[in-house]
């Protein structure tokens, strides 16, 4: 018997099955940087509409984890997309310099009591250093991007634009100093921001404390209750508490105006309690009590208490902010410690010199504090129950485990506590001369600004319209030593800013331009100020990190990379918790200098868990390290990954989820395989055949391809790439693996090598090949540009330096697409008789099989439209169609072919051996070997 194989047109590509990954894309990095790929990329992008993405900035400390990796994915599938689409999409990394975390790391290592410059110079050292680590790990993710000019926070241009971007802010009038409590980390010594503070549980005593009645303001309170006068027996208002620490800081008593409280007698004396509160506060004191009157909170306002200890009053000032879910529903008011105390405090007229504020900034008690001076909070605490049950004033007493706040850091307890810092204001403007009267608040104006971004998804802008909504002013000023000054002189006396300081922020900002920022630091004020120096104090306090980064919409895209980029981004994209970050920093910054956000869009992505939904932690073991992953499976599959799951929630990875990833990119390649192999012996502008002389069956997988790419692409432009990921996979194991490529094996395989019907087929292929491979280029960057040294025009092009591909277009694709679907549901349920067939013994192959198809209808003149290329479609040896009147007389049938088996086509035919000379051949195939070919008309 005649070995017909090598007359076969069997498919051959040098595109091998396996990735390899881990192994070859170092190698294509390498490549990519070699070529300057991105800087051809931006060339051939030159003049299109621009897209910006501006890049938020990672912090320069430790190495990349799996969340970097996340949002360097997401960023990049975004740009390389936006490229596809039309779009000039630079890509401008950068990088978070400054701040505690870095001078932590150089304290660690040299010591905390470097000189001032030293340090300041080992701060920025350190930092390089890191930005080259993490650098490298991004680039190796496949990330596209100036890498060799990213922006970062430290360069000398933006610590000065920094500057100036805060001498805008203050020339509207949006910065004032003020004595305010803030979140204070004893650790750091240094005030916190919001997004620095997060919350863990921690054990907390529990107090109830009786205030006495003064003595002069009994008949004050009597009448408030209704009563000519009170019964000889001692008078306390009763508060709860968990932090017994700010009790020696007491100022006030604070009431809900419109509660109902009640005058309670007690065996220990007449309490003042909230009606709603009352029978769980006597169960607590273990008391039994008589309702003696009632009275509105609003009626106590201004009856004076007394300390429990100290010879000082506690007067009743009013709070709508007072709740009745737990404790006695009075509040103790300490306003150096509480934001809440301090602006009742404020409101009802006390000044800053008034207010109490014993805790120094490492915790402790000033030791000028009567009975616990030199204490640390946290050891004052029992001491003070202590001395409240010395002398009388203690009504119970407990632990309470709550949700509190930590530094982020240390992850230890924080407090707020009142120090005198420099505020941007949400609901005031400091005074300035420019400020028109009646302009809005930056509250007012970054409400606005929300309103106008595009969220996705959409929750993300409810949320941070609350936070927005209620949050207090911005604490920018930090006691420490790396970071951008606030360049301000103060007077001595006043304490106000000098009176030329527009001008000499802007002075400074020249110098910090040329030296950085210790041009600020070893300045002598004498220099700026003259004889003015004298009375001056040159400021020493810092800007909080988050003002770096919240203005590099001014220092960046207005700044150091104003030719790469335009203001306002089109999209800032960061995880969930950057609404209190850099979302929330850079709208209030962008708010405060042009009255709207610095971007158009808003994107939020998720935490990522492990398999379980835990939260990943180095002493649970359950890390997934981005560098283990790309140094084991590939980058490619941490990109899939990163594109198939649904960011908006929690991102779940584990090895089992990453072997699924891998099934997945398994299957994709081996079709793009196939169609590389098929078309490994065609040229387009040589061989390529006109879309109007494509088989019908071409035309209808073409009409599949655009569909394909009008969904993928408007995915893309919706950010929804987990849809992308399960198009494709679907496109490619239904459409195109269990359909179209099976249907054609016969038409690539058997015809004649250059015979029109193969051609068609072979360009539809290489079409579908150019969609495919542009279409998944943003995800599997890897591999779409392996596939493009295979089909691309010469060793330097990229897949990149393209856009979507231009699909021919056909007349009645509609119908097309109608007609094939009624022809896919009929085959479907041949399948499932031919499978019958297989599982009782009858038939190996389907095309072992005759079948006979009963129809009705449009079934019937949609596999009626065949003809005799219906037999190719099902994949059997003989096809016949009947025509039946009604749907209920459809039906299929199946038997295997009694004929004998084509040696080169294995179909099975009559007409196999009418043919002497090679008496195992089939007519169709002896004709493609020696004869004019076969003709198709359908299939």
């Amino acid at each position: 018997m005649a070995d017909y194989r090598k007359t076969l047109n069997l498919p051959d590509t040098p595109f091998p099955m396996r990735g390899d990954l881990a192994k070859r894309e170092p190698g294509w990095i390498a490549a990519w940087q070699q070529k300057k790929l991105y800087h051809k990329i931006r060339e051939a992008a030159a003049g299109r509409p621009k897209f910006i993405l501006h890049d938020g900035p990672p912090y320069a400390n430790g190495d990349i984890h799996i969340g970097h990796a996340v949002n360097k994915i997401l960023k990049d599938i975004i740009v390389r997309s936006k490229t596809m689409a039309g779009f000039d999409a630079p890509y401008v990394p950068g990088w978070d310099c400054h701040g505690l975390p870095i001078e932590h790391q150089i304290e660690k290592q040299h010591g905390k009591h470097l000189p001032a410059d030293r340090a300041r110079e080992l701060c920025r050292d350190y930092a390089s250093e890191q930005i080259e680590r993490q650098k490298k790990d991004f680039i190796r993710l496949g990330v596209l991007g100036d890498w060799d000019n990213p922006y970062r926070t430290m360069q000398f241009s933006n610590e000065a634009d920094e500057i100036r971007a805060l001498g805008e802010m203050y020339r509207k009038g949006f910065l004032f100093k003020g004595l305010k409590p803030v979140n204070w980390c004893f650790d750091c010594g240094s005030a916190l921001a919001e997004a620095e503070v997060e919350y863990q549980d921690k054990k907390s005593p529990a107090v109830d404390v009786g205030f006495p009645v003064a003595d002069a303001d009994r008949n004050k309170l009597a009448h408030a209750f209704g009563l000519a006068a009170l019964p000889d027996q001692p008078v306390y208002a009763v508060i709860w508490t968990t932090t017994p620490w700010t009790i020696p800081s007491n100022q006030a008593l604070n009431v809900n105006p419109e509660f109902m409280y009640e005058l309670v007698e007690t065996p220990k004396g007449l309490l003042i309690l909230a009606a709603e509160l009352r029978a769980s506060a006597l169960e607590r004191y273990a008391l039994e009590g008589r309702i003696l009157a009632a009275a509105r909170g609003v009626a106590l306002d201004r009856v004076n208490f007394r300390h429990p200890f100290y010879d000082r009053l506690s007067p009743v000032f009013l709070g709508d902010y007072v709740a009745a879910d737990a404790g006695t529903g009075i509040v103790h008011s300490a306003p150096a410690y509480g934001l809440d105390d301090f602006g009742t405090c404020t409101r009802y007229g006390m000044r800053n010199d008034d207010i109490l504020n014993p805790v120094q900034g490492d915790g402790v008690f000033a030791d000028s504090l009567p009975f616990f001076g030199g204490l640390s909070v946290w050891d004052a605490n029992p001491k003070i129950v202590a001395k409240l049950a010395e002398v009388g004033c203690l009504l119970a007493s407990g632990s309470l485990t709550h949700s509190y706040m930590h530094c982020w850091r240390h992850k230890t307890p924080v407090i707020y506590r009142a120090t005198t810092q420099w505020f941007v204001g949400m609901d005031r403007l400091a005074g300035r001369e420019s400020v028109e009267a009646g302009a809005p608040t930056l509250r007012e104006l970054a409400l606005k600004a929300i309103d106008e971004t595009q969220f996705y998804p959409a929750w993300g802008k409810a949320r941070l319209h609350s936070m927005i909504a209620n949050r207090p002013d911005w604490c920018v000023s930090r006691q420490r030593n790396w970071g951008v000054p606030i360049p301000l002189f103060l007077h001595k006396e006043s304490g106000e800013p000098h009176p030329r300081s527009l001008e000499l922020l802007e002075e400074v900002a020249k110098r910090v331009e040329q030296e950085g920022i210790d041009a600020w630091f070893k300045l002598d004020a004498a220099e700026l100020l003259g004889a003015d120096a004298a009375q001056y104090d040159k400021m020493r306090d810092t800007l909080d990190v988050w003002f770096d980064s919240g203005t590099t919409h001014w220092t960046v895209l207005r700044g150091s990379h104003a030719a790469d980029s335009h203001w306002p981004a089109d999209l800032y994209l960061e995880g969930s918790d950057q609404h209190r970050g850099w979302f929330h920093s850079s709208l209030l910054t962008g708010c405060a200098i042009d009255g709207r956000a610095p971007y158009e869009g808003l994107l939020t992505h998720g935490f990522v868990v492990d398999g379980q939904g835990k939260k990943m932690s180095k002493s649970k073991g359950n890390v997934v390290a981005p560098q283990e992953v790309s140094d084991k499976l590939g980058a490619e599959i941490l990109r899939l990954w990163v594109a198939a799951t649904d960011y908006s929630g929690e991102l779940t990875i584990s090895k089992e989820i990453l072997d699924r990833v891998v099934e997945v990119y398994r299957r994709l390649r081996n079709t793009l395989r196939f169609l590389l192999a098929n078309t490994a012996d065609f040229d387009i502008e040589k061989n390529g055949v006109p879309v109007e002389q494509w088989l019908d069956i071409d035309h209808y997988a073409l009409a599949l391809t655009r569909r394909l790419q009008e969904q993928v692409t408007a995915d893309y432009a919706r950010f929804e790439f987990h849809k992308i990921v399960q198009a494709l996979q679907n496109f490619a194991a239904e459409d195109l693996g269990a359909f179209y490529l099976d249907i054609l094996k016969d038409r690539l395989y058997t015809t004649q090598a250059d015979a029109p019907a193969r051609r068609a087929a072979q360009t539809a292929l290489w079409h579908i090949t150019q969609a495919i491979t542009r279409m998944m280029a943003p995800i599997l960057s890897f591999t779409a540009e392996e596939i493009w040294q295979v089909v691309g025009k010469n060793a330097d092009d990229s897949v990149m330096l393209h856009v979507w591909h231009a699909l021919p277009e056909f007349a009645d694709a509609d119908a097309t697409v109608a007609r094939w679907s009624l022809i896919r549901e009929a085959r479907a349920e041949v399948q499932k008789v031919l499978e019958g067939l297989r599982t009782e013994g009858r038939i190996g192959a389907s095309l072992q099989a005759e079948v006979t198809v009963r129809a009705s209808g449009e079934r019937h003149d949609a596999l009626a439209s065949l003809d005799d290329d219906l037999r190719f479609v099902l994949i059997t040896s003989r096809a016949e169609l009947l025509h039946v009147e009604a749907e209920a007389d459809q039906g299929i049938d199946a038997a295997p072919s009694t004929h004998a088996k084509c040696g080169r086509c294995w179909h099975f035919r009559d007409d196999v051996g009418t043919h002497a000379d090679h008496p195992e051949l089939c007519g169709r195939c002896h004709t493609n070997l020696f004869g004019e070919g076969e003709s198709r008309t359908h299939a």
